[in-house]
């Protein structure tokens, strides 16, 4: 009889025992689990997409300008798998580096302010593995200009303002993401620049492919199309771009693209965002990092006016056919018969045919005798 009261107590004992580990191990494993393993159909959106802004800059690149500004993301409607939102950006435009022109022959001068606006809707698929997006809007872009990339003085410099419309879709993943995009301009899509150059703003359709290398480390691979700017610079181009979360809300990313009426570009660029989940606690946090949510709330791609600029098809200089060998005779205009001539951009014009050594470059506008000046 004792010995079977102690047999029970014993059972008991170890019964008892081994529930109370059981709770603590199931305890310590829904802590891991909410920790590291928290299901995207637990996520309540309208905790995980917030409004956020701050800070963007980037480098000159093919048709772009060096600039910084601010901008800001705004859900207008958070449902239970979607969001409605604003996204719009304003960037101060700067000079281009010297002697480099980003819109190929004008070096752009001086500061302007261009804006970009977009209306947007995003939605999650029924077990939340896509997010898939649709946007649309409007993008300004004032232009100054400056001398030649060459550093050729460049007369009768005008500013210039063009506009486009833009659409985009987007679809993301945990590990892949695509985004098509075009951009429309509108309005006076030529304008005179100067003298000698007119400026286009193109028509650009592109589509990029990306892979998450690791959820904070995105590389792209992307195709485009584009033209305008009386037909010199339409064809196709690629570019290649490698981004990179350095910090929450923090990224860089460095972009290199080749067509032929821009040849090689590298472009680099970063953003910081200011959002309002820094407070939230860690659990939340590491689920509203898996890439479908968190493009929920990004920044549209794809928001430049691009432009290009080519000689003036109808731009003409005046050549003086002199008896005097001598160049400074040209200035003076003596002994000289005036004819019309069209000037192409990479062609030296003999000042005097058949007298070699004797050269000058066209630049209308230029006060100087028709336009012509000696080369430098």
């Amino acid at each position: 009889m004792q010995h079977s009261l102690r047999l029970s107590l014993s059972l008991s004992g170890v019964a008892a025992l081994a529930l109370s580990n059981g709770a603590v191990l199931s305890a310590a494993a829904q802590d891991v689990g909410s920790a590291d393993d928290l299901g995207v159909m637990e996520i309540n959106l309208k905790d995980a997409v917030k409004f956020n802004w701050g800070f963007q800059g980037a480098l000159q690149g093919a048709g772009t300008p060096n600039q910084a500004g601010i901008g800001g993301f705004l859900p207008i409607a958070v449902g239970e798998n979607s969001v409605f939102f604003a996204d719009v950006l304003l960037n101060a435009n700067f000079a281009d580096y010297g002697g480099k022109s980003s819109i190929v022959n004008t070096e752009v001068a001086g500061t302007t302010i261009s804006t970009s606006s977009r209306l947007g809707y995003r939605w999650l698929n029924s077990d939340r593995s896509w997010m898939y997006g649709v946007n649309g809007g409007y993008d300004s872009r004032p232009m100054n200009t400056g001398n030649a990339e060459t550093g050729v003085t460049l007369y009768d410099k005008e500013s210039a303002f063009f506009q486009q419309i833009a659409a985009g879709l987007e679809a993301v993943s945990d590990s892949w993401n695509f985004n098509a995009y075009a951009l429309v301009p509108v309005g006076d899509t030529e304008q005179r620049l100067n003298a000698r150059y007119f400026g286009g703003a193109l028509d650009t359709y592109g589509l990029d492919v990306g892979y998450f290398i690791t959820p904070d480390l995105n590389a792209s691979v992307g195709y485009y199309y584009q033209s305008g700017d009386l037909g010199t610079a339409d064809g196709s181009g690629v570019q290649v771009e490698l981004d990179y979360q350095i910090a929450d809300g923090l990224t860089a990313g460095i972009n290199v693209s080749y067509d032929e009426a821009f040849e090689t570009r590298v472009s680099g660029n970063i953003e910081y965002r200011f959002g309002s989940n820094s407070s939230a606690a860690e659990t939340k946090k590491k689920a509203w990092q898996k890439p479908t949510i968190q493009s929920l709330s990004e920044s549209v791609k794809n928001r430049n006016v691009r432009v290009h600029d080519a000689t003036d098809p109808d731009g003409t200089c005046k050549i003086y056919i002199t008896q005097d060998y001598n160049f400074g005779a040209i200035y003076k205009g003596s002994q000289s018969q005036e004819i019309s001539i069209t000037f192409y951009r990479t062609k030296a014009i003999p000042v005097r045919p058949g007298a070699s050594g004797i050269v000058a470059h066209c630049n209308p506008g230029n006060p100087k005798v028709g336009g012509w000046e000696p080369p430098k």
